[in-house]
């Protein structure tokens, strides 16, 4: 049903476990336009969305319910850039693997350490911006480090060590937002 809806390409393998990627037409690197992403998810969708097959068999409702979902976790991942390299590390063999693999460049350690000390001491809405402008800074240098080391590079068990990291800096990047909360109400 869906690689004979109008609109999408024939030579697309449409099929539940093609990679992201080929479901969006787009080239299997971490660099990727997201006005591009949004606007093919948009076409996906308007052609596989639920609600077009509601007079259709059970059959194509369920088919077009399963697209909806693939074509939707599909986007998810091409759009969040940890998403995004982890899919790229996985297609390519390197697993990130970060509930059972926890090694880390020691510098990383410390610094992530250092971080966490200072968030236990941090009594005021500066001393958590503070944090939070040093640990943006780290996200900006592992997304630019994994855009070279997957684009240019294709250095996979290199990026799934930067993955790692990037999980460890939104983890404590999300801490922040939730020690920041009840700190911004007192300044209020």
């Amino acid at each position: 049903m869906i690689s004979e809806v109008p609109g999408l390409r024939a030579d697309i393998a449409f099929h539940l476990d093609a990679s992201d990627f080929e479901l969006f037409d787009v080239p299997a690197r971490f660099a990727l336009d997201r006005a591009a992403i949004d606007a093919r998810w948009r076409a996906l969708m308007a052609r596989a969305h639920p609600d077009r097959f509601a007079a259709g068999s059970p059959a194509e409702q369920r088919e077009a319910m399963q697209w909806s979902i693939r074509f939707n976790k599909a986007y998810e991942r091409l759009k969040m850039p940890l998403a995004r390299a982890t899919h790229l590390c996985e297609l390519n063999g390197q697993r990130v693997d970060a509930e059972t693999t926890t090694a880390m460049p020691p510098s990383f350690l410390a610094q992530m350490m250092d971080w966490r000390e200072a968030l236990d001491r941090a009594r005021s809405s500066d001393e958590i911006q503070a944090l939070a402008d040093g640990a943006a800074a780290c996200h900006r240098g592992l997304i630019e480090e994994l855009a070279d080391l997957i684009d240019v590079h294709h250095d996979w068990a290199a990026a799934a060590t930067r993955v790692r990291a990037l999980m460890f800096v939104v983890r404590f990047e999300q801490e922040l937002d939730r020690r920041a909360e009840p700190l911004d109400a007192v300044d209020d």
